[in-house]
Order: C-alpha cells, then sequence, then structure tokens
C-alpha cells in the first residue's frame, strides 16, 4: 500500500531503519518487558527519591490492585489530573495493566473545563493534586465522580523534603474529609488483598489514554490515543533520535497530561530503559541548578525553556558536555533562536546541535525530526520510521509538487483512533485518500522540498502558541462573550518576550454599558472561573467596535496588524 507514496526524505536516514516491527501489545506490557531487561536500572527519580524500574513495576501491580478493588473495569476512563510526580505516571501504567483508560486533565484547567472533561469520559474517580481540590468539590455533584484519591507533591519526596513541604507549601493546601475523598495512602492501602489477572489483554488498538487539545469553537476536544500510537511513538523516537542508550537520564519537563511529556518524557524514556528526572513544577530562573544537579543526556522542551538556558547567567564557562540530544518542540522555533542555541552548546562544550521536531496531539506529538547531525535552514525535520508526509491543496486530497505551499498532511502508526464522542469532526479530520492510507489533516500549512524536509509556515485554523500551549481564540471569545455586559470580542496572539505569545482581548460592551475599571475587574474574574489559567488573556482593551471585513466578519487580522505595527514602534 506503501509503494505509491514518495519518500525522499529516506537518503537522510543515516543508520536509521525506515520500517519497524511493532508488537500487538499495551504500554504495560511494553514497560515490563523493558523491565524485565534491566530491572535494577534506575526507572524515575523525583527530588532524590528513586525507583528502579523492578521497584516501579511492583507500584504498578499495588496500584493496579487498588483500582480493581474500587471495581473498575476494562475500557473505563478513570482521570489523572496530576503534575509530573511518581503517583500521576504509576496511576497511568497501573490504568493501562487492567485494561482501562487514562483520561489526561490539566491540573489548571477551569472548572467547567474538568467537569467537561469528567462528564465527557463518564470518570467515576479521578487520581488528583491537592491544589486542584477545591475545583472538584464545586463540581462534584454535576459529574459522574464517587471519589476522589488525592495526592500532595510531598507524597513521594524523601522525608526531610516531605516535612519542609508539609510546613511551607503543603499547609496552603485544602484540608479535605469525607467518603468521597480518599489519600493515595490509603488508596493502594485497599488495593493489598485484590487479586489480579496473571497477564494483561491489552492489543495494540485499544485506546490506552485521552489527552485534550482545545477546541476551536466549543470545549477541548478528547483525543483517542491508542497503544499502538504510544509504543510506535517509543520505537520511532528513539530510532529517529539516533543516540539514546540505556541509562540515559531525560529531565521530564513536559506535563504528563501533554503528548510531549507523557509520550517522549516518560513512555520513550521508560522503553530504552533511562531514568526519567520527574518535575512537578519547573521554573526557567533555577534551570541552571537542574543542569548541575542532574546531569541530563536529554532535555525536550520548547523554545521558550531554550530562551531561558540563553539567559541564565549562573551557566557561565559551565560544562554542558553531558548532553548528547536537546529537542525542541511544541512551538516553531526561529532560525535566529536556533543559531544562538546551537552556538550556546558549542561554546559549553556539548558538541550537539538542537534538533527541532514537529507533530500534534493527534499523533500523540512529534513525527518529524531533524537529523542528528545535518540541518537544513528553517526545516522541521524529517519525517519518523514508518511516517508519511505529503503536502495537499487545503482541504482537499489534491497532492501539491515539492516547494508549493499547501497544507501538511501525515499518515502512520501513531495517529490517534478519533476524537472522543465526535464522529463529523474526527471525519473531518482523519481522511481515506485514494492511496488507501488514512491521512491525518493537520490545518498547518507549509512544504515539502524534493529532499523530503518539511518546513512549517503558518497555521490554517486561529491559534495562538504560548509556552509550547494551543490557545484557541474563539474558545476564548466564547468565555467572554458569555459575560452578561459584552456584546462582542475578539482574541489574537500578541508578541512576548519570553512566552513567544500572549493572548490578548479586545471587547465590545453592550449599548448603555461603561468600560470601568470595575467591569474590567468583572470580566476578568469571569475569566479566571471559566478558562485554564494558561489560557487568560494577557491584555484587554476595550473598543466601541470591531473592525469588520466586506461580508461583516470580525476582521481579527487587522487588529493583528495594529499590534505588530505598535509593537515595532516601541
Amino acid at each position: 500500500m506503501n509503494q505509491n507514496i514518495e519518500t525522499p526524505w529516506y537518503k537522510y536516514y543515516d543508520g536509521i531503519r525506515a520500517h519497524l516491527d511493532y508488537p500487538d501489545i499495551s504500554i504495560y506490557r511494553m514497560l515490563k518487558e523493558s523491565a524485565d531487561k534491566h530491572p535494577n536500572h534506575i526507572s524515575y527519580e523525583y527530588y532524590g527519591t528513586k525507583r528502579t524500574y523492578g521497584q516501579f513495576l511492583k507500584e504498578i501491580e499495588q496500584c493496579a490492585k487498588a483500582f480493581k478493588a474500587l471495581g473498575i473495569e476494562e475500557k473505563e476512563k478513570v482521570s489523572i489530573c496530576m503534575p509530573n510526580t511518581p503517583e500521576a505516571v504509576i496511576a497511568f501504567y497501573a490504568i493501562n495493566r487492567i485494561g482501562a483508560v487514562a483520561n489526561m486533565i490539566h491540573p489548571l484547567s477551569a472548572e467547567n473545563e474538568i467537569k467537561h472533561y469528567l462528564n465527557i469520559s463518564q470518570s467515576r474517580y479521578i487520581i488528583s493534586i491537592d491544589i486542584t481540590l477545591p475545583k472538584l468539590e464545586n463540581i462534584f455533584k454535576e459529574t459522574p465522580l464517587k471519589q476522589i484519591i488525592v495526592v500532595s507533591p510531598g507524597d513521594s519526596m524523601p522525608f526531610f523534603m516531605k516535612a519542609a513541604y508539609r510546613m511551607t507549601k503543603g499547609r496552603k493546601n485544602t484540608r479535605t474529609s469525607g467518603k468521597e475523598f480518599i489519600s493515595w495512602k490509603e488508596f493502594v492501602k485497599q488495593g493489598e488483598q485484590a487479586q489480579l489477572v496473571t497477564e494483561d489483554k491489552g492489543k495494540g488498538q485499544d485506546v490506552a489514554a485521552i489527552l485534550y487539545s482545545g477546541g476551536t469553537t466549543g470545549y477541548p476536544k478528547g483525543i483517542e490515543l491508542t497503544n499502538l500510537n504510544f509504543n510506535a511513538l517509543a520505537m520511532q523516537g528513539v530510532e529517529a533520535c539516533a543516540c539514546l542508550q540505556e541509562k540515559d537520564k531525560v529531565l521530564a519537563i513536559m506535563p504528563v497530561f501533554h503528548g510531549f511529556g507523557l509520550g517522549i518524557c516518560i513512555h520513550t524514556v521508560q522503553y530504552f530503559g533511562g531514568t526519567s528526572i520527574l518535575l512537578p513544577q519547573f521554573s526557567a530562573k533555577t534551570f541552571h541548578k537542574l543542569l548541575k544537579k542532574y546531569k541530563p543526556n536529554i532535555i525536550a522542551g520548547v523554545p521558550t525553556l531554550y530562551e531561558a538556558l540563553l539567559k541564565n547567567e549562573h551557566l557561565e564557562g559551565y560544562d554542558l558536555s553531558f548532553l548528547k540530544c536537546v529537542i525542541s518542540g511544541g512551538d516553531s522555533l526561529s532560525v535566529e533562536l536556533k543559531k544562538k542555541i546551537d552556538s550556546f552548546l558549542k561554546e559549553h562544550g556539548a558538541g550537539i546541535q538542537v534538533r527541532e521536531g514537529y507533530g500534534l496531539t493527534e499523533c500523540v506529538t512529534g513525527s518529524c525530526l531533524t537529523p542528528i547531525n545535518y540541518y537544513r535552514e528553517g526545516s522541521i525535520g524529517i519525517p519518523y520510521p514508518d511516517t508519511y508526509y505529503k503536502i495537499v491543496k487545503p482541504n482537499t486530497q489534491v497532492s501539491l509538487p515539492y516547494g508549493e505551499e499547501g497544507e501538511i498532511v501525515l499518515s502512520g502508526s501513531t495517529v490517534m483512533k478519533g476524537y472522543l464522542n465526535d464522529e463529523k469532526e474526527t471525519e473531518m479530520t482523519l481522511r481515506k485518500h485514494e492511496d488507501g492510507r488514512v491521512w491525518l489533516h493537520t490545518g498547518d500549512l507549509g512544504y515539502m522540498d524534493e529532499d523530503g524536509f518539511v518546513y512549517f509556515k503558518q497555521r490554517l485554523k486561529r491559534l495562538i502558541m504560548s509556552s509550547g500551549y494551543c490557545l484557541y481564540p474563539q474558545y476564548i471569545e466564547n468565555v467572554i462573550d458569555s459575560y452578561p455586559d459584552v456584546l462582542m470580542s475578539c482574541v489574537i496572539g500578541i508578541e512576548h518576550p519570553y512566552k513567544m505569545q500572549v493572548a490578548k482581548a479586545f471587547i465590545v460592551l453592550k449599548k448603555g454599558k461603561k468600560p470601568t475599571e470595575e467591569m474590567l475587574s468583572s470580566i476578568k474574574a469571569h475569566c479566571e472561573k471559566n478558562l485554564a489559567k494558561y489560557s487568560l488573556p494577557y491584555e484587554y482593551e476595550f473598543r466601541e467596535e470591531l473592525p469588520k471585513t466586506l461580508v461583516g466578519k470580525i476582521a481579527y487580522n487587522e487588529l493583528i496588524k495594529e499590534e505588530k505595527a505598535k509593537h515595532e514602534r516601541q
């Protein structure tokens, strides 16, 4: 079926296999096979707490028993609302161990968003970080929830750190009581007498996890990702990187509720026998301390992370030769920023280049990567093994010649099963072409050169990329427009020195309403209640009217031009 697909990039596969054999197994099984090969290697580290692969498997087994004790069935969706802690990773694999589905939720999501994620997934149980409890308490009765398993970031810290955490940050977190709440420790203990089947029965096509991608008009869509999607990503990622080895340490900065974090920093690392250094919270100001303390071999992050690296004065003269792979994804890496990062790495003893990747949650994460020892200016690299790219005329299946700009589409083993409970959106995004393959229409514009190098240009859909997160203007506008005194709004992305872009909201009030400070404060409070923290507008501006197109639509491009001109004048 692939003989008609052109693959000019194969000639740049330096020692990389073009095709791999994918086992028809669960992600838990892939982890177990990895653990059986090297049970004494360190699987993860969390503030000095270390677990070998053998110990990690036991933790997963105990957690899986606890889930069975709750009566969780195969294919049932269990929510995880956590940052990067051991409990989040243990729960993720334990849910897969019993054939259930992990429903991954951003802990900073707004109340109504969390309610939507719980209702669409019909989750009866959620593992949640304690700071999210006030939101969960408010929506508990409006969801299928039966019980909340509560985790504190201090639970898995070494004793001395745990005590210090409880005396400082831990004191601020809400204390709860009642049968709907249970601590992680109590939850795991409940599973001590439960029984598990000896073998998991998970297959490649079974849904393993649901990750959420912002919706353009309604709530974010649930992306159903299978065991094969994650396992293929791990195998392809290791092959494409061409430098990963057992015991390599990876700084797991990207969060577990993000495909980049879960698919690469966790599952790929566990597949090749490396160590995931779990970080529940990342601060650019202390980046140098992480590098000096852990000496990671691999860093995977967004461009803003590397901007912080360049600005960090504490690394002057420091030897970074322990770095063997530095990957940037989640947002466009400018040519100039790449040059600066490469120079920085060279000056600090790391004889490598930063490698840009491209992907989207609909294929877990990265599916295209800069080759290890080669770079073509402006390119986002070449496709992974068994992953096929082509450029088509937007919203069609008509392939375009090399060098001509169109929509980027891709096909392969990492492409999602579909959107949860949304057949219409699934059919629009996953389309079977004349070659018999199902192609993922990305909504991104770009082109491919004659050697198969892909170039990203811009997005077809309105989208704001902020520190690697996708912000959807129409979704933010819907929230603002639901405020009683607002007539209409328009949200655009504006430049930001660190986050690349942030959202700015232009607001027109209803007739007779005045743009006072009190009005602004009230609208901000409304947004804070209904939007995730990371998607809140950075700036608000009242207007008497908004520019319109000839057909009467809001001309958001005119506002973008205005802001760019203002930025250039400053």
